[in-house]
């Protein structure tokens, strides 16, 4: 099953492909060689999943892009007041090329267009025996997570035609920002433009930069996080050149261009996305490219105004249902087939915020779940909020698995997720009635008829399962039946000890109170179950609400009842007790045993 982001990225670069303005960048040996049909996408997540689609596994010369990732290892050697000394953080309006600098200091606007990026290598020096090139190419690799090198042809063929360079270099030297030979710190600028790159590259360094100069493979810290944030703040205003306010206001993310054709683009605490295609516009951007971007972060709403909150994992637990099972006592056979069969249900606990990052989190473990998966609890109590690209790419996937014969249940109260096709899932208003409901689905699936019988006489009911069959029935004789109807209140809380309560058929909720007074379901009971006991001090009194879901029989063992076997049949009220402690006991045991699972999670 393809996952919908992978989906969604092949339809936009199958219509983006269509266009066919702009020309090649056209200086150097490898913009010879370019392809004007070429045209790749990847995104890249700050856990470091990328997706890909089209062109993304052909090197191409970094260029510009070089840019911001230099800016950040000459603040990481020197300092930000060091490197402001020599560059601005001003957006300059103007061409990548233009000759802006400062009448007053001779700084160049800004890190991004030529003459501040040259005045930036100047700053690089060599260390620990590897000279400056060597240096930046070093962290160009530490950046996508695989070695990448600058290209010597590439190098001279730039070089050969770099005379307004060469001029901004001596410019710069005039005035002081370039310290040492000008010609030295234009070749490092220009070697780090022939770096040789991917697309699939260009996306893990995004990554890298969203997740604050860490790489999210390897682990390594590229950048500390201080470079990275003025590196992302520059790329905003500045990245884009001439192009920068449009950008910043259609697209909202940090971004870079190269004239090679690719341009990256940061949605910071969530995603790296980066596009190649080699036609420019009239600004040196890739035509396809920059139309990628906007495409992209609008249907996905990239903005950063928008998409504003860290993007982390929205999956809080995952776990199969044997795991945490249900709180309704089964009976011997249906408890075998759970035990057997629970793991075929995968309970996914979602938390946070729906937007696009935490959303492809979960559409991800969707789309990986095991074969043997015929159930899937969907828990979104938790979710704060859901973005309309959440609601799309959630709806998606789950009709791709209703459509391989998957069950939905879903558990969203709040109506969280109203948006998506509703005939797709099952909607629950609590956590314990969706798992209990997806045990019956296994027991029907899995078991026999007599698994999920209709009605459990107190004789064979799981909680007397200790006593012999006469004393079953002895004890059920001192019983009275009591039927109740949909909605009827049994039990309320205050209400003194009034006997031991065993459901025949049909099922109880057991509601309880927060410290607020509003009220919640704690837990659903089923035929074979009681309730009652935990009020049997003649001081204690109900803590909880039972109240009836459905038409349902009862066998009640009243306290006159239970007062009279004490003093008639001493043995065999010892007997009820430690049935009642051991049930009481497997309760509590299996609710542990669940809270173990979902801790180790």
């Amino acid at each position: 099953m393809e996952s919908p982001v992978l989906s969604y990225l092949r339809e936009v670069h199958a219509e983006l492909a269509q266009l066919h303005d702009g020309a090649p960048y056209s200086v150097g040996p490898a913009s010879a060689e370019a392809d004007p049909a070429d045209f790749g996408i990847a995104l890249a997540t700050v856990d470091g999943h990328i997706y890909e689609v089209g062109t993304t596994r052909t090197d191409f010369s970094i260029q510009s892009i070089s840019k911001p990732l230099s800016y950040g290892l000459a603040i990481a050697d020197l300092g930000m007041a060091a490197v402001d000394a020599h560059v601005d953080v001003e957006p300059s309006g103007d061409p990548f090329n233009e000759i802006s600098t400062s009448p007053e200091t001779g700084r160049p606007a800004n890190a991004m267009i030529n003459a501040g990026a040259i005045a930036v290598a100047s700053l690089i020096k060599g260390s620990g025996g590897r000279s400056p090139i060597q240096r930046i190419e070093n962290t160009y690799s530490e950046f996508a997570a695989r070695r990448i090198r600058s290209n010597g042809h590439e190098y001279r063929a730039e070089r050969a035609r770099s005379d307004r360079n060469h001029g901004l270099a001596y410019l710069l030297s005039s005035v002081g920002i370039i310290e040492g030979d000008p010609t030295k710190a234009l070749e490092t600028y220009l070697r780090q433009c022939a770096v040789r790159v991917d697309c699939r590259d260009l996306a893990m360094i995004a990554a890298t930069l969203a997740a604050g100069g860490t790489n999210p493979v390897t682990g390594t810290e590229v950048l500390p996080y201080e470079a990275v944030e003025r590196v992302l703040s520059v790329m905003m205003t500045s990245g884009m050149y001439d192009d920068a306010g449009d950008w910043a206001t259609n697209v909202g993310m940090p971004a870079k261009s190269g004239v090679g054709g690719g341009i990256i683009a940061v949605l910071p605490g969530q995603v790296g996305l980066a596009v190649y295609s080699p036609p420019l516009d009239k600004h040196g951007n890739s035509v396809r490219g920059a139309a990628a971007c906007r495409r992209i972060s609008s249907d996905l709403q990239m903005h950063f105004v928008r998409a504003a909150r860290v993007g982390r994992s929205a999956i809080r637990s995952t776990h199969t249902v044997d795991q945490e099972p249900s709180n309704i006592r089964r009976t011997e056979e249906a408890a075998k087939v759970l035990e057997e069969h629970g793991r075929r249900a995968l309970v996914l606990d979602l938390t946070g915020d729906l937007f696009f990052a935490g959303t492809e989190t979960v559409v991800r473990a969707l789309n990986s779940i095991d074969d043997e998966i015929d159930f899937i609890v969907l828990d979104v109590r938790d979710v704060d909020e859901v973005g309309e690209v959440g609601t799309r790419m959630l709806g998606a996937v789950i009709d791709d698995l209703v459509a391989s014969r998957r069950r939905i249940l879903l558990v969203d109260p709040e109506g969280m997720l109203a948006g998506v096709n509703q005939d797709s899932y099952t909607v629950f208003d609590s956590h314990d009635r969706a798992i209990a409901h997806c045990e019956r689905l296994i027991i029907e699936r899995y078991g026999t008829q007599a698994s999920l019988p209709q009605s459990v006489p107190v004789a064979t009911s799981p909680v007397l399962a200790p006593l012999s069959a006469e004393d079953a029935e002895r004890l059920t004789a001192r019983m009275v039946p009591r039927h109740c109807s949909d909605g009827e209140v049994i039990r309320r809380v205050g209400q003194r000890f009034g006997g031991v309560f065993f459901i025949v058929a049909g099922a109880i909720s057991i509601i309880a109170s927060h410290t607020d007074g509003t009220r919640f379901r704690l837990r659903t009971l089923g035929a074979g179950m009681s309730f009652g006991e935990l009020a049997l001090g003649e001081d204690d009194r109900q803590e909880t609400t039972a109240k009836a879901e459905g038409p349902v029989e009862l066998m009640v063992l009243d306290a006159e009842a239970i007062e009279e076997l004490e003093q008639e049949d001493p043995a065999l009220a010892v007997q009820l007790w430690r049935a009642l402690s051991r049930d009481a006991y497997l309760r509590v045991d299996r609710l542990s045993r669940a809270n173990a699972a979902r801790i180790r999670e």
